[in-house]
C-alpha cells in the first residue's frame, strides 16, 4: 500500500505526519504545491532526506483542465524546478489537484519526466468527517496496491494527523507493507 498526503508542505502539519511516519518506520509519497515548498523549504528538505518520495501537485493547486497548454506547463514546470532546486531531483510523479487531469496534461506532465499518480482510497479528510470516519475509510479500502489519499496542508489537518496516528499501526499489525514507487 501508499500512503500520499497532498498540498503542502505546511509547517502545522506535516512534521506532525513526517514524525509519526518515523516512528514506524515507513515512507510515504508527498505530492506538494510549489507555492506551498518555495515557503516551506526545509520541510521539503527533511520530506527528501526522511526518504519520502515527494510529487508535484502543480503550483497553486487549479483546476488544470480549466488551464491552457501554458498554464499547464507553467505549473508543473514552476513546481518540478523547485523541487530539483531543493533537493537535487526533480519530482517522477505528478497528481493533477482535484484529480482533474487531460490529455494535455498528461503529455506535459510526461514531457517533464512525470508519470500520473491517483489513488483509490479518498479519505476526504478535507471535509474533516472526523478522525474515526478517516480511519474507517482508510481500513475498509486496505488491500494490496491501494493509494490512500490524504491531506497535510490546505486546512485544519489535526483529524488527518489523529487518524494516522490510529491506522498506521494497525495496517502494519494487520501484515501491509507501506511503501513507495521506486525511484529511477
Amino acid at each position: 500500500m501508499v500512503l500520499s498526503f497532498d498540498d503542502g508542505p505546511d509547517p502545522r502539519h506535516t512534521p506532525q505526519i513526517l514524525d509519526i511516519l518515523r516512528a514506524h518506520g515507513v515512507r510515504a509519497m508527498f505530492f506538494l504545491c510549489g507555492s506551498m515548498a518555495h515557503e516551506h523549504r526545509d520541510l521539503v528538505r527533511r520530506i527528501a532526506d526522511e526518504g519520502h518520495t515527494i510529487g508535484n501537485h502543480s503550483w497553486s493547486h487549479p483546476l488544470v483542465t480549466e488551464l491552457s497548454r501554458a498554464g499547464i506547463t507553467d505549473e508543473l514546470g514552476r513546481t518540478s524546478d523547485l523541487v530539483e532546486e531543493i533537493t537535487g531531483t526533480p519530482p517522477r510523479w505528478y497528481r493533477a489537484p482535484f484529480g482533474a487531469w487531460n490529455a494535455d496534461s498528461f503529455e506535459i506532465g510526461a514531457a517533464l519526466g512525470m508519470e500520473p499518480l491517483a489513488w483509490s482510497v479518498d479519505t476526504l479528510d478535507w471535509t474533516e468527517p472526523g478522525t474515526d470516519t478517516i480511519v474507517s475509510r482508510v481500513e475498509q479500502g486496505a488491500g494490496p496496491g491501494a493509494v490512500v489519499l490524504s491531506h497535510d496542508a490546505g486546512g485544519d489537518r489535526s483529524q488527518s494527523v489523529a487518524a494516522l496516528r490510529r491506522y498506521l499501526p494497525r495496517l502494519l499489525d494487520d501484515g501491509y507493507r507501506l511503501t513507495v514507487p521506486e525511484r529511477r
